[in-house]
């Protein structure tokens, strides 16, 4: 057995890998030490191991506390496995392996595929041919593009056309690029051994549809006709993924290719039965699903590994966010940040500046993703920073725009609210072209905080006013993001049209319960609608000293 048989492993969350087992004794186990480790504490530090058996693999449980179990069943002793067979670990919600041994599978094929053709001679060959590679395809279904997997898809092309030499090229870009050789006698064969240029070949794929022969003659230069070839033939690996079995056949050679078999002889050969021509085909078509998995596979990696740092990325944003608020004493508050995908590009913050004062800030910063992100967290650690330094509103301010403005080129910019509230009641803010906020008055009048410059990050020198108002026992400060305003449900109206008067039925309840009903409201006013945008509320409260 070749060493490229291999493991899909089913992790306990349903994630699925394939680890090649390699080497061999293979072992499998919770401890460091081990090829495939098993981050479950149930299982046995040295669990279980894939060994040779004879021309096979056998797995053998090592004592282990729980046992191995393939297909349901506990081992006591060393085990063969074949294709599909399923191991766990004695837990049904623990890890699962299924074995493959795809090229080993295609190998037995091609042999029957060799028997049938030296063997056998007119129709029942041809059938026998036939079964055989209909065995090779099936097996190419469920394997990924290894080299040996690769390999036998050329040995297979070369009995069906009784070719010396086989190479399987790939597309890069706009040129052809080797992948796998192989000779008659199942030699490897490397780029050296291509003694055509693929500039060649690329030029007849260009040209041509279907099956290509391709005749090296005096029309090519003098370093390519010394090269003594009777036949060459080019077979188009056709990217296919998503279409019909007739479009296929009717795809450009030249712009919806993988890449191509290639196939040559310095001795004449016989031409190809329209049967072998329809096989050829068949085995083509089956390596370019082979390189279409394989891409796939690699696609949905990427996607998780993406996913999985988004979801850091998202942890350690949540983690940048307020974990408490204050519910007690002359100030209350209360925000959340809902972001519209995985990280957001809004942010809030509250904290104390003295034992008299708090300082709340709400931001967002244009565009999404991970860029807006980062600038989210950073504008979060310099305000932080200005506030715990006693600062003006406004040349904290200012210092962030012409900050923004030089490490951004102005690509980026955010608006923001930035404010303090004092024992007193009087609050002070900057609003850097952010939605406004509302004042919400404890005998249920509502009015609007003005805005006072324009966001920090798109203009060079703009003026920042410091706004000032007197807050009564009772009155908050309801500030949020364009998330919440611009929410639409299926009528195209916008949830800031009702924010007003929502918030002056809400005027008697506290931050937190105004916090939570607001929210509330916008969700069943989208009726099931997308976000759009981050949502993100602040609301602030002032008890006096009462509180």
């Amino acid at each position: 057995m070749d060493g490229s048989a291999a493991l899909d492993v089913i992790h306990p969350s349903g994630e699925r890998t394939r680890i090649p087992i390699d080497p061999l004794p293979f072992r499998i186990g919770r401890g460091p030490d081990n090829h495939l480790i098993l981050r479950d504490n149930r299982a046995s530090r040295a669990h279980a191991w894939i060994v040779h058996d004879g021309g096979a693999m056998a797995i053998e449980d090592l004592e282990s506390l729980h046992g191995t179990w393939v297909n349901g069943a506990q081992i006591h002793q060393p085990t063969q496995l074949i294709s599909g067979d399923t191991v766990h670990f004695g837990f049904e919600d623990s890890y699962r392996l299924v074995f493959s041994d795809g090229d080993a599978r295609i190998h037995r094929m091609l042999d029957q595929i060799s028997s049938a053709s030296s063997q056998t001679a007119g129709a029942a060959g041809s059938f026998a041919r036939l079964r055989a590679l209909v065995e090779v395809a099936r097996t190419l279904q469920t394997s990924l593009a290894g080299d040996e997997v690769l390999g036998a898809v050329i040995e297979a092309a070369l009995t069906l056309t009784g070719a010396e030499r086989g190479f399987l090229l790939l597309r890069s870009d706009d040129e052809l690029e080797i992948k796998v050789g192989r000779n008659r006698d199942g030699a490897r064969l490397t780029d050296s051994d291509l003694e055509i240029p693929t500039s060649v070949i690329q030029r007849a794929l260009t040209e041509r549809r279907d099956l290509l022969s391709i005749r090296i003659g005096d029309e090519d230069d003098g370093a390519h006709a010394k090269q003594d070839f009777s036949n060459v033939i080019c077979v188009p690996l056709v990217q296919f993924r998503g279409l019909s079995a007739e479009e296929t056949m009717s795809l450009s050679s030249q712009t919806n290719t993988v890449g191509l078999l290639y196939l040559d002889s310095r001795t004449q050969q016989r031409p190809l039965s329209e049967l072998n021509r329809e096989l050829l085909h068949t085995l083509a078509l089956e390596a370019s699903t082979v390189l279409e998995n394989t891409k796939l596979v690699e696609e949905e990696r990427q996607k998780l590994l993406l996913e999985q740092e988004l979801g850091f990325a998202r942890k350690i944003q949540q983690a940048l966010l307020p974990r408490e608020f204050p519910m007690t004493g002359w100030f209350c508050a209360a925000g959340s940040t809902l972001p519209f995908a995985e990280v957001a590009g809004d942010y809030f913050d509250v904290h104390p500046t003295g034992s008299d004062t708090w300082a709340a800030v709400i931001a967002d910063v244009s565009g999404k993703g991970i860029s807006s992100a980062l600038l989210a967290s950073l504008l979060q650690g310099a305000f932080l920073l200005g506030s715990e330094l006693g600062a003006p509103l406004d040349d904290v301010t200012e210092k962030m725009n012409h900050f923004l403005i030089d490490r951004t080129q102005r690509e980026r910019y955010a608006t923001l609210f930035y404010a303090r509230i004092h024992r007193n009641g009087e609050i002070e803010w900057v609003n850097a072209g952010h939605c406004a906020p509302l004042a919400v008055r404890a005998n249920g009048s509502v009015e609007m905080l003005p805005t006072s410059g324009a966001p920090v990050g798109l203009l060079p020198d703009p003026e920042f006013k410091v706004s000032r108002l007197k807050l009564g026992p009772g009155d908050k400060i309801v500030a949020y993001s364009d998330g919440l305003a611009e929410a639409q449900n299926s009528r195209n109206e916008l949830f800031e049209d009702k924010l007003g008067s929502l918030l002056a039925q809400l005027a008697g309840q506290n931050a937190q319960q105004i916090h939570d009903q607001l929210l509330h409201a916008a969700e069943e006013f989208r009726e099931g609608e997308p976000l759009r945008d981050d949502v993100t509320v602040l609301v602030l409260e002032f008890r006096g000293e009462q509180g």
